[in-house]
């Protein structure tokens, strides 16, 4: 039993959300225009959704390799493995849309990219876990990860709306303002953060074989052979297919429904649904902090998922339906955006919680790499898949299709529910 220190609890947390801000801070800074960036650089949109692939391949085919550095060498080496990788990868795009080098090296950067955030996805919630558990800290770790996604959404609405204001300028400055931030993030993580509650260990060119099977055997222990991971992984998946794909694409969309080549008005979309998402997850502390709604995090996940395949079906019929460009269905999908934002917001600390509840300290960082791995999947699919379909028909009709596949999570998030008690024998044991 650890004995609870509060100060160096209060550490870790303060650690995390200001790396967090900042490295979002950065990356959100061209969220907002970075289909723009593309199309104005010569691309349609079946090729930005290429291009946004060559990014989701990347993570795919580095999801369990970073996640095996997470694990070894440590979270915080692989962390700002991932902040320099985004730097370098970053200016590449400016370098391909100034000199004209074509799609060809956009997919390129795009791989790099997706490089860079499989050293920070996993790494940094293993990090956090293991550093609060360290420390003894007792509360709802829904709590922690509540004021991460705050942090996040604030983050990314400071960011976009940024992003937003100087792509109106030049659709460039976004991405060299974001090299300059990522710069300022290395320095903050390499003072203020330190692994704790996780021993490192060496890992050589000689044994990283090794190390990538022994680690990926476990991973697969605790990850698709356990009875509530599995049905979450395949959330990830199915919800994956859409997720990217829809951020993407709704820059286009908003603009075709408004009929007005806006740049600016993307970027307060985006901004105003990343206040929607600290509304979302600041109430998940509150709702799910206890100790008896937590026992319901399956079921409340099920019901969430459920209404965001509602919501997305509607903005698909506004846009089917619009004949005519102009404010109002531009106000209506903007206003059920919102509402997506609010309930995404909630549910995505849940599930943060519920996964980290299942896994080992020792396997953390690989399974949630796992995890990503598969939304990874889902977008290697569908963004070629409704980027065409988009293309071929309409992006509003990519976005029937992507509702009914989110449909799909609340069958699986019952399921997750039903596994609980299966999964009891040989669950690691309560890590909030």
């Amino acid at each position: 039993m650890v004995t609870p220190d509060p100060r160096a609890s209060r550490r870790v947390i303060r650690t995390y959300l200001v790396t967090q801000a900042l490295f979002t801070l950065a990356a959100s800074m061209i969220w907002g225009i970075n289909t723009l960036f593309l199309m104005d650089a010569g691309l349609d949109i079946f090729q930005v959704m290429l291009v946004n692939a060559a990014f989701t391949a990347g993570s795919l085919v580095f999801e369990v390799p970073t996640g095996v550095i997470a694990d070894t060498v440590g979270r915080k080496v692989s962390f700002m493995f991932g902040i320099g990788t985004l730097f370098v990868s970053t200016l590449l795009y400016v370098g391909t849309a100034r000199y004209g080098w074509g799609i060809g090296a956009f997919a390129g950067a795009s791989v790099l990219l997706g490089l860079g955030y499989t050293f920070q996805t996993g790494a940094v919630d293993a990090w956090l876990v293991d550093a609060l558990d360290a420390t003894g800290y007792e509360p709802p770790k829904e709590r922690v990860f509540g004021w991460g996604g705050a942090t996040f959404s604030t983050a990314m609405l400071v960011g976009t709306l940024a992003g937003g204001a100087l792509g109106q300028i030049d659709l460039a400055l976004p991405y060299v303002v974001r090299s300059a931030i990522l710069a300022v993030c290395m320095v903050v993580t390499a003072v203020m953060m330190r692994d704790m509650g996780f021993e490192p260990r060496p890992l050589k060119v000689s044994t990283f074989g090794e190390e990538t099977r022994k680690l990926l055997r476990t991973g697969v222990t605790y990850g698709w052979g356990h009875p509530v991971v599995r049905p979450l992984l395949l959330v990830s998946g199915v919800s994956g297919v859409f997720m990217m794909y829809s951020f993407y694409s709704l820059q286009r969309y908003a603009l075709d429904l408004l009929g007005r080549e806006l740049v600016w008005v993307i970027g307060v979309l985006t901004a105003a649904a990343s206040l929607a998402g600290i509304m979302g997850n600041l109430l998940a502390g509150r709702v799910m902090g206890t100790g008896e709604a937590r026992r319901r995090a399956a079921p409340v996940l099920a019901v969430a998922q459920l209404v965001l395949a509602v919501l997305i079906a509607v903005m698909a019929a506004v846009g089917l339906l619009t004949r005519q460009p102009g404010i109002v269905p531009f106000a209506l999908v903007g206003v059920l955006w919102l509402a997506w934002g609010v309930l995404f917001g909630f549910a995505g600390p849940i599930r943060q919680a519920y996964l980290n509840e299942q896994i080992p300290s020792e396997q953390r960082a690989t399974v949630l790499s796992l995890d990503a791995f598969f939304g990874d999947a889902g977008a290697c699919v569908g963004q070629p898949g409704l980027g065409w379909l988009s293309k071929a028909v309409s992006i509003p009709a990519a976005w029937a299709v992507g509702s009914v596949l989110l449909l799909a999570g609340f069958p699986l998030y019952r399921a997750a529910g039903k596994g609980e008690g299966t999964a009891e024998a040989t669950r690691p044991g309560e890590v909030g």
